[in-house]
């Protein structure tokens, strides 16, 4: 896989099958830690560890905020960080590695105290994602590393896409089926177990419970053992399989101060826009992501199937990746943008209207899937687009790609938080009952709120904001034809 090796595809910017698989090997971890957290978390804290809602709120929101925190400040690190003989983003991926692992274990471990659960969680979910983000960020600004040919970087991006996006499918599999195995029994409405009902209850029936739940909590983990040893191995893979390059066109400026660096990003046009636009549209993903288990398990009423339904939203999701990339080329980004994101928006409607049925379910599924595919590989396919955009405008500064993929990793985070924080409040509000078998009508309510209006109130305003975005095919041709003259 490695470049080194084909001195003249250096300057011709040409990438092997091979290293761009590679490449695209080492953004699973990334989806795979994030979906597992991303689905099933809010669950399992509720469920499994028996957090009270509001706190499994605030665990939720602060470490998605910290997180988000994290991010730029990584950034802002890596592009002052010093070039190493593996290059500069390098080491970063392969330190991170090991401690984000022990981390993330540690995240689906409930712990014997019951003081301390919520600062234990607290800890190693901020940590987790602190060590993440070390991962990450180096790993998506690399993109401008392992080639000067935009083609060639569309490309690896591509091959990254239908990997993360497997990734998502093999974090959502993992850890459902192997959790959805072990099912704890529900507790109906009448069974608080007082004093009358333990004289009545034979011991079997008091223990049973217990035992049980104790098996979900080793299948959950078992399942962050498996995803702990696929993330160390796609590290290796990436580290073994890329080389990465010095842009030889790239004189890198002084390294600017941060608060520079955020006024200097947003203050590009295309980039606010693009950035904001995608903000709203990843909200409404989110809030469907977030609450889609509860959402299945409760309202529909599908408590052993919600872990196959995530599948096949995840499985045409990947399916969907390859038609997206050739939709883009074929009709341009932002046609691409407007027709995939609009697409989700009758399904929801209807998820919501018709009554539960498992076939609707999963036609519904299959068809949020497809969407989920154009929201996940846009904003990266544009990205790049911009940074070039700005490269044009300004041609004294350069060396500031990991400052505008950080942000934007930054501003969905932030979402993302907001989205689990507020979403898990509401169910707090509402009366949201822990391992009951059904739920009060508010909390049906307000999980149909969550999963339908508020993802298509998300999604209008982000295609709103779109409207004014600039950068056409035209612009975006007339872009990369300047930027080769520049070098």
């Amino acid at each position: 896989c490695v470049l080194a090796s084909q001195p003249h595809s250096h300057y011709m910017g040409q990438l092997s099958v091979c290293s761009k698989l590679c490449y695209a090997i080492g953004g699973a971890p990334y989806q795979i830690t994030g979906c597992a957290i991303g689905f099933f978390l809010q669950i399992y804290l509720l469920d499994v560890a028996l957090l009270d809602p509001f706190y499994a709120s605030i665990i939720l929101f602060v470490g998605r905020a910290w997180d988000a925190i994290t991010d730029p400040t990584v950034g802002f690190l890596i592009s002052r960080s010093p070039w190493t003989r593996f290059g500069r983003m390098m080491p970063w991926i392969v330190l991170s590695t090991p401690f984000a692992v022990l981390c993330y274990f540690l995240i689906w471990y409930v712990p014997s105290v019951d003081q301390g659960k919520v600062v234990w969680y607290l800890i190693f979910y901020c940590s987790f994602q602190t060590l993440q983000t070390c991962f990450h960020v180096p790993y998506s600004a690399l993109t401008m590393f392992i080639s000067t040919e935009q083609k060639e970087r569309d490309s690896a991006t591509a091959y990254r896409m239908t990997v993360e996006v497997l990734g998502t499918l093999i974090g959502t599999a993992v850890q459902g089926q192997i959790v959805g195995m072990a099912s704890a029994p529900c507790i109906s409405a009448g069974e608080d177990l007082n004093s009358t009902d333990l004289q009545v209850a034979s011991e079997v029936n008091i223990t049973e419970p217990h035992v049980s739940l104790e098996h979900l909590r080793n299948a959950y983990m078992i399942a962050s053992g498996v995803i702990c040893s696929i993330y160390v191995l796609c590290a290796m893979v990436l580290f073994l399989g890329v080389k990465e390059q010095k842009g030889n066109y790239e004189v890198l400026t002084e390294p600017m101060p941060f608060f520079q660096g955020i006024r200097m990003v947003m203050g590009h046009g295309p980039y606010a826009k693009l950035v904001m636009g995608f903000l709203f549209t990843s909200l409404a993903f989110m809030f469907l992501e977030g609450n889609f288990a509860l959402f299945c398990s409760y309202t529909l009423g599908f408590r052993n199937d919600f872990q196959n339904i995530l599948l096949v939203i995840m499985l045409s999701a990947t399916l969907a990746i390859p038609f997206w990339q050739w939709f883009l080329t074929k009709f341009g980004k932002k046609t691409a943008v407007f027709i995939g994101t609009t697409s989700v928006v009758p399904f929801l409607i209807s998820v919501v209207l018709v009554p539960s049925n498992l076939i609707v379910t999963y036609i519904v599924s299959f068809a949020a899937g497809v969407s989920v595919a154009a929201a996940f590989l846009l904003p990266w396919s544009m990205l790049p687009d911009v940074v070039d955009d700005f490269k044009v405008q300004n041609p004294e500064s350069q060396g500031h790609e990991a400052i505008f993929y950080s942000f934007y990793v930054f501003f969905t985070k932030f979402a993302s938080g907001v989205s689990l924080g507020v979403s898990t409040l509401s169910l707090d509000f509402a009366g949201y009952v822990t391992r009951g078998c059904t739920q009060p009508a508010e909390v049906d309510l307000t999980l149909k709120i969550l999963v339908s209006a508020a993802p298509i109130f998300f999604i209008i305003i982000g295609l709103l904001i779109f409207i004014s975005y600039p950068i056409n095919e035209e612009k975006r041709q007339g872009n990369n034809k300047l930027l080769k003259e520049q070098r």
